[in-house]
């Protein structure tokens, strides 16, 4: 199943919504190394900025001043992006900003040994630009930005035409088609394995007929709702009167259209809270934060909403209400919530009944 499913997605093509929630993702996976590489990067250029400054007899000169207190800002700005495509941008910041930092640094050394520190300096941003979770404009402009201030051709005596500059033009192609087709693989292998978590994911946790929560989801969401209660809570459960006879005189397709309707009509109004069909024509709802009035108004307005539903095969629902107190466990509201229910479907049906101990007994 796991193959056949992960063939399938390999097949399909991302939606252009499917590959933004996956740079969102992925920059939100990705931002403590991004903040690594920026730092590191930092440290090392200041590493080698100080050996030439000191060592080359250069000095520490006000341009390197300037330049750390440049990659810095743009670290600090690091630790405060949220969106990845703000990230595409400031890298693009800081991938020129280091790469100037990287010629200065450079253009201190005899200039003999300058083309091999220009091309490792060029092979250390690319690899890094590759694994950051950047767009594909990015980083072809990043790569654009690095060979051109990197290039090893300028100020180091020697010409594309020669033996030692043809070497450095080969392994500049080379280099640069290893590290273009590695990003685009790792890029592609991320975003299906993305895409394919949602599908097994929403096979999992969506109920694949109505597109809403299934009982799995409900019964996660509710439990990490009771564990973090602060306020007051309840718990509704959902059947659809008569729904055999729907199905047994229209047919299970009008049986599936009328679940489908009345799931909507349970998203359209319950979206601030926990929802899901927990099995047949039956639905749950967990309330957070509402009061006994609240939570009723909430339950009678939806049994008002599915009855003035005008479409074809119009149906009710009845609804068991109950309270969650402090210390209650799920397994108790959800037996107390459906005690509330039989009592509305007993007592005529299209309506909700608040769960009381007196039903308790009577069950």
């Amino acid at each position: 199943m796991f193959k056949t499913i992960e063939t399938h997605v390999r097949k399909q093509v991302a939606p252009a919504a499917l590959r933004a929630e996956f740079r969102q993702h992925e920059f939100e996976t990705m931002r403590p190394f991004c903040l690594l590489v920026f730092c590191l990067s930092i440290l090392i250029w200041l590493v080698f900025d100080l050996i030439v400054s000191f060592l080359g007899g250069q000095g520490f000169t006000w341009l390197s001043y300037l330049f750390i207190t440049l990659l810095g800002s743009l670290t600090v700005v690091l630790r405060f992006t949220r969106r990845s495509h703000h990230f595409d941008v400031l890298n693009l910041l800081f991938i020129t900003a280091i790469t100037l930092g990287m010629r200065l640094v450079i253009e201190g050394i005899p200039v003999a040994l300058r083309p091999v520190w220009l091309v490792l300096g060029v092979s250390t941003v690319l690899y890094a630009v590759s694994v950051l979770p950047v767009r594909r404009w990015s980083f072809f402009c990043a790569m654009a930005i690095t060979w051109v201030v990197l290039n090893p051709f300028y100020h180091t005596r020697i010409g594309p035409d020669e033996l030692e500059g043809a070497m450095l033009i080969s392994y500049a192609v080379f280099l640069s088609g290893l590290v273009i087709y590695s990003y685009l693989q790792m890029r592609k292998a991320k975003l299906h394995n993305f895409y394919l978590s949602k599908v097994l994911l929403d096979q999992a946790y969506v109920d694949a007929l109505t597109e809403i929560p299934n009982r799995r989801s409900f019964m996660v969401q509710a439990d990490r709702q009771l564990r973090l209660a602060t306020a007051e809570q309840y718990l509704a459960m959902i059947d659809i009167d008569n729904f055999k006879r729907v199905n047994d005189r229209f047919g299970h397709d009008v049986g599936d259209e009328v679940l489908k309707r009345v799931a909507l009509h349970i998203k359209a109004s319950m979206a601030d809270y926990a929802f899901a069909r927990l099995g047949g024509e039956e639905f749950a709802i967990f309330f957070q934060g509402l009061d006994q009035q609240g939570a009723e108004q909430r339950v009678a307005a939806l049994c008002q909403r599915v009855r003035e539903d005008v479409g074809e095969h119009p149906v009710t629902v009845s609804i068991g209400l109950a309270r969650v107190g402090q210390g209650d466990s799920l397994t108790t509201a959800l037996v107390r919530a459906d005690q509330a229910l039989y009592a509305a479907k007993h007592s005529g049906k299209d309506r909700f009944v608040l769960w009381s101990a007196r039903l308790a007994d009577q069950g």
